[in-house]
């Protein structure tokens, strides 16, 4: 492609260089090649203008960057270079984002169960969907692998173009905090955008809950039609302060729900009046599918095309699901990686406990240290027996992380025990378990590895490491 038509006129440049044929469009100087045109992007660690002489030494045909280099005319002047680069990322592949329609799923909770339930419904009333998530990426039935919640640019408007060219017409992403501040999303525009819930996570980046909250705000300025979960504070305050069309899902608004009972094997509630029995558990996940419920009926389906597909969807792996046992106690692996979270599904497991409720749970190395306390805080307040171990310990000592959760144990009377290693950990729970049980397995959900020091990962999957400790009680 052209250097003139790829930039469609977002920066100057000189004539001498309108007419090169750039071979690729890229923010990674190790991924220069003849004609490339390499994009200087400021980091937290790096910063791509410091080696833009290098890049054209390197072959680059031109380097786009925010401030004067001294490279001459090989330099293209903008204001801001990541704006730039989407713009540019989404003109190399055609503009995929302006060929489909787009829902988008921000918060801190919830994000995946309800991007999952609007692709089922969807999918069932005949629209080819691509998902985009944290578990994977989907495009219709085939899954794709993802190391991002929000892909990089380049690999967003890829995915994009492939997703189009499958024949999807509809896309629904969840959108993370720091794909929204690393402006990730390019030219994206949403059709109907989601939020939540805002509860505390990704401190360690965001430093403040303030900042944590203007980055989600950030989706709702790229969006035609919002729906916000108004029981939730932070919803509260989005609500008042957003400008485009919006509605309310909550105990009471547009789209108002009331939880009536909850069991194992399903949740009922009503729903604008009407009485929906879904097979996923739990009451947490009333806001979701009410979310995903709005979402379709503001996408132009009907109540005829919603409700039975809501009522067939069994949920999404990792996020309050049932290990099979065989045994008179149960197991329920689930992502909560917050104190909101594991309060969630605590709370609600809790109800349909027939004996302890027990929770098994670590925090990550590398993240926000202020929540391992309150993530036992949380715990403690509904399980009835705790379990302390690692989840990804990442560079950090397991101990260390260890001490920083049990500080928020000191004034708790629920017994715990300390596992550091997370597969012994789970051992020792199924080996110590009592008939009526119900084992809560938080923090991993979908994931199947942990990660150590030097970002080194290992196979590990807790439904396997269940079924050993399962196979290791029966040889006892």
């Amino acid at each position: 492609m052209k250097l003139s038509d790829l930039l469609e006129n977002q920066a100057a440049v000189s004539e001498n260089l309108q007419d090169t044929e750039i071979s690729l469009v890229t923010d990674d100087n190790r991924k220069i090649i003849e004609n490339s045109l390499f994009v200087c992007i400021k980091g937290e660690t790096f910063d791509g203008h410091s080696v833009a002489a290098k890049a054209l030494e390197q072959g680059a045909a031109a380097v786009v960057c925010e401030r004067d280099l001294g490279l001459g005319k090989r330099q293209i002047l903008v204001s801001d270079s990541r704006a730039c680069y989407g713009a540019l990322c989404a003109a190399w592949f055609g503009h995929p984002e302006r060929k489909m329609r787009f829902i988008g799923v921000t918060g801190t909770n919830g994000k995946t169960t309800t991007t999952s339930v609007i692709k089922h419904i969807l999918t069932k009333n005949g629209h080819k969907v691509g998902l985009i998530g944290t578990i994977q990426n989907e495009i219709g039935d085939e899954a794709v692998h993802t190391n991002n919640t929000t892909p990089l640019t380049f690999e967003l408007m890829q995915l994009y173009d492939r997703m189009y060219r499958s024949g999807c017409d509809t896309v629904v992403m969840e959108v993370s905090s720091f794909g929204l501040v690393q402006k990730r999303i390019g030219l994206t525009h949403f059709e109907i955008a989601v939020f939540t819930n805002l509860t505390q996570d990704h401190l360690d980046y965001h430093k403040t809950m303030e900042n944590y909250y203007q980055a989600k705000k950030m989706l709702f300025d790229v969006c035609d039609k919002a729906v916000i979960n108004t029981d939730d504070e932070y919803g509260k305050r989005l609500y008042q302060e957003i400008s485009c069309e919006k509605y309310s899902c909550a105990s009471k608004g547009d789209f108002a729900y009331r939880p009536v009972s909850v069991t194992a094997g399903g949740t009922d509630f009503i729903l604008n009046h009407k009485k929906i029995s879904m097979l996923m558990t739990g009451y947490f996940n009333i806001a979701n599918a009410t979310a995903a419920y709005a979402v379709c009926r503001l996408y132009g389906l009907e109540d005829t095309q919603i409700l039975p597909a809501l009522e067939s969807c069994t949920g999404v792996r990792g996020r309050c699901e049932v290990i099979p046992t065989g045994k008179d106690f149960s197991v329920i692996c689930d992502y909560a990686h917050t104190p909101d979270a594991i309060e969630n599904i605590l709370e609600n497991v809790k109800l349909y406990t027939e004996n302890r409720l027990v929770c098994l749970f670590g925090c990550g190395g590398n993240r926000d240290k202020t929540k391992r306390p309150r993530m036992a805080q949380a715990a403690a307040r509904f399980a009835d027996r705790l379990i302390v171990t690692s989840d990804n310990p990442r560079d950090e000592d397991p101990e260390a992380i260890i001490r920083d959760i049990l500080e928020g144990l000191a004034d708790s009377k629920t017994p715990y025990e300390v596992v550091t290693d997370r597969r012994e950990a789970i051992h020792h729970a199924i080996r110590t378990a009592q008939p009526g049980d119900v084992i809560v397995l938080a923090g991993k959900g979908h994931e199947d590895y942990q990660i150590f020091a030097g970002n080194y990962h290992t196979h590990f999957d807790e439904r396997e490491v269940v079924a050993e400790a399962l196979k290791e009680l029966d040889q006892a």
